[in-house]
């Protein structure tokens, strides 16, 4: 089967019948496709049988008004192409769909609030490297399961109703609205009827993710000791191990809801995350402090973490943010890594918490590690992020393509691992522009041509 890219023009429906194309004699040659005759035309989950209308010296494909618009196409622009002379199709491609949460109609500058630009750039990489997107929410999806309701970008934002793409990435944000019946059975029936890859599938919880990794031998030495929070059993047990333990909300995220016990004059300290800083509380004993918790397990699971003296920037601690996503060949790699220093007056890292960040290899040579053991961590944190990636891929049962890996060095230059996090945030890694492609959108849109076959 040959494949390549090849330019898709729209012409005047007057000009072409609707379910005829015209093709340029080089592409016909490239891909062997008959000078005559009907093939079946194929883009995500539409299918058209058409008729072939050569045309000499020429390199593109062009379609009708009224098929473009049948296959969600705007006015000019470059696909992949394959063709199976075995089953006569033609398959035009990767149709990327992109799952998010909400959007906003009546705000068309920001139709889907905070992650606008990155929909924009997505699009605009996508343009450039022969690929189409679109993006839907719940609401969007038919009963059937035939079309989509979706948003495309051109010359502003349109909706149109759009075949079911190649592949899904999944970037819902509430475990809430991805369980919801509509969206669980839209996935599994595109993915039984189309061959449809959806990736990043699910959330992940904390738990999860480290009672699946303490079962890899190779991934051991990167895990605190965590356990489920169920009591003070393992409260007590774990205070009297180490110095100090993070209480952390299973299914939280941005920071929120984390406490940090640790031993203080006097007995206990309890140090909780506000929009405000930290809150700072003392309790004459343990028994004390977990009664005041205690009400918190009624509505949320937690896990009990054992608490690590971090590398510090400025008295502040520092923790690192490793995206690593799958790439052309469906191989993991570490796009990027960035330390993230604690805001003032907070104990947590997150740019939500007044976190900065700053380069991986500024922030250990300014850091208090032995001189020794700076290089060398630049070398065992990324090591760490694929290792760790691999492991989440083989021990828990979904498709992922990218994870926000959370990691931190102590500080004798141990690494450990923080948090898994399987909606890795598009703004943590480097700052938007409007010029420059970032590499993790480009390193996706690869690993989509990748599951498409283009």
């Amino acid at each position: 089967m040959s494949k390549f890219k090849i330019p898709v023009h729209t012409v005047h429906s007057g000009i072409l019948q609707e379910n005829a194309v015209m093709l340029g004699d080089k592409i016909m040659k490239k891909l062997k496709i008959p000078a005559h005759g009907t093939i079946q035309l194929t883009f995500g989950s539409f299918r058209q049988d058409v008729a072939v209308i050569p045309v000499p010296k020429s390199d593109s494909l062009r379609l009708s008004e009224g098929l473009a618009r049948r296959m969600g196409l705007r006015q000019r622009l470059t696909l992949g192409a394959s063709y199976s002379s075995g089953s006569r199709i033609l398959r035009l491609g990767p149709l990327i769909g992109v799952l998010v949460s909400r959007d906003h109609p009546a705000n068309p500058e920001r139709v889907f609030g905070q992650i606008t630009m990155f929909c924009r750039e997505l699009t605009n990489a996508c343009h450039a490297q022969g690929a189409y997107v679109y993006f839907f929410t719940p609401e969007g999806l038919e009963a059937r399961s035939t079309s989509v309701q979706g948003w495309v970008y051109d010359e502003g934002w349109r909706k149109l109703s759009l075949p079911v793409a190649d592949v899904i990435n999944n970037r819902l944000t509430t475990r809430k609205v991805e369980n919801k019946p509509s969206v669980q059975h839209f996935l599994a029936d595109v993915k039984s009827r189309y061959g449809t890859h959806f990736f990043n599938e699910k959330f992940l919880d904390k738990t999860e993710v480290f009672e699946a990794l303490a079962h890899d031998p190779a991934l051991q030495r990167y895990l605190p000791e965590s356990h489920a929070f169920n009591g003070f059993a393992i409260l007590k047990k774990m205070c009297s191990s180490y110095h100090s333990v993070f209480l952390k909300p299973v299914r939280g995220s941005l920071g929120k809801g984390i406490l940090r016990i640790s031993k203080a004059e006097g007995g206990y300290q309890l140090l909780s995350t506000t929009p405000l800083g930290t809150r700072k509380q003392v309790y004459p004993s343990l028994a004390k402090l977990f009664q005041s918790v205690a009400p918190k397990m009624k509505t949320t699971r937690y896990q009990i973490q054992q608490g690590l003296p971090l590398m510090e920037l400025g008295r502040r601690p520092v923790d690192f943010r490793a995206l690593v996503q799958k790439n052309g060949t469906g191989k993991w790699g570490v796009t990027s890594i960035v330390a993230r220093t604690a805001g003032s007056n907070h104990f947590v890292s997150n740019l939500a918490r007044g976190g900065t960040l700053s380069t991986l290899r500024e922030a250990i040579s300014k850091s208090s590690l032995p001189s020794g053991v700076k290089e060398s961590t630049q070398l065992q944190l990324p090591r760490a992020a694929l290792a760790i990636a691999r492991g989440v891929e083989t021990h828990i049962p979904a498709h992922f393509g990218e994870l926000g890996i959370d990691l931190a060095l102590d500080q004798s230059g141990r690494v450990w691992l923080l948090e898994v996090n399987s909606k890795p945030s598009k703004n943590d890694n480097t700052p938007l522009n409007d010029q420059k492609i970032r590499p993790s959108v480009k390193q996706m849109i690869l690993y989509c041509r990748y599951l498409a076959g283009f």
